[in-house]
């Protein structure tokens, strides 16, 4: 009976069916809004934690590095002495010239971060040279004179090679390396940091 009353009245059975899409679709949009809901509320802000941010810093001192590459040429002379004056064909000497590399930079592993609600703040260590290397294939050696009295050794080699290193690093300090450095590390930090904190967090570097 109910079929054929549809049969003859199509209008009330097509509104039936639009209200129960309607109902459906109500239904549907009731469970979807409430899942954001709570699902939002669960979600907590990313923690910050100091040591990790530490350790992520201690990986990147290589980057935060500054290089200073140079040629130099120097003389070595020395002569046997007798109550201050040199004794006659006891004199040695040479000119040599080479490249060497100063590199300066932060050691990063001594950062220090401390985090207070939505600041971080990292300490960063003093710059330091971290080596100086010279190239041994860059050696030329010129003017270089001998003595049988006075003959060279490999003491005289070492000694003025440790003179000139000293020489160029005081060089390279007097042309502003450490500050380089650390505006080098700074920079370096304040890009890596800037990547992994959340949105809204203050970075203070110094």
């Amino acid at each position: 009976m109910q079929k054929e009353a549809e049969r003859k009245h199509p209008v009330k059975a097509l509104r039936r069916a639009g209200v129960l899409v309607l109902v459906c679709l109500a239904v549907g949009a009731a469970c979807f809004l409430a899942g954001r809901i709570t699902g939002g509320k669960s979600e907590k802000a990313p923690e910050i934690s100091a040591v990790v941010l530490e350790g992520q810093l201690s990986q990147i001192s290589e980057l935060a590095s500054v290089s200073y590459a140079y040629t130099n040429m120097g003389q070595f002379e020395s002569s046997n002495d007798f109550y201050g004056m040199k004794v006659p064909f006891t004199t040695k000497k040479f000119i040599l010239t080479y490249d060497g590399v100063i590199k300066a930079g932060i050691d990063l592993s001594q950062a220090r971060v401390t985090v207070d609600g939505q600041q971080v703040r990292v300490r960063l260590p003093e710059a330091q040279i971290l080596s100086h290397e010279i190239d041994a294939d860059s050696v030329q050696i010129f003017d270089e004179k001998t003595s049988l009295f006075n003959p060279f050794t490999v003491e005289d080699f070492t000694d003025f090679q440790a003179e000139q290193q000293r020489v160029m690093e005081e060089k390279a300090l007097a042309k502003g390396l450490l500050e380089e450095a650390r505006r080098k590390a700074a920079d370096s930090v304040k890009m890596l940091l800037s990547q992994v904190l959340p949105e809204g967090t203050e970075l203070i570097v110094a």
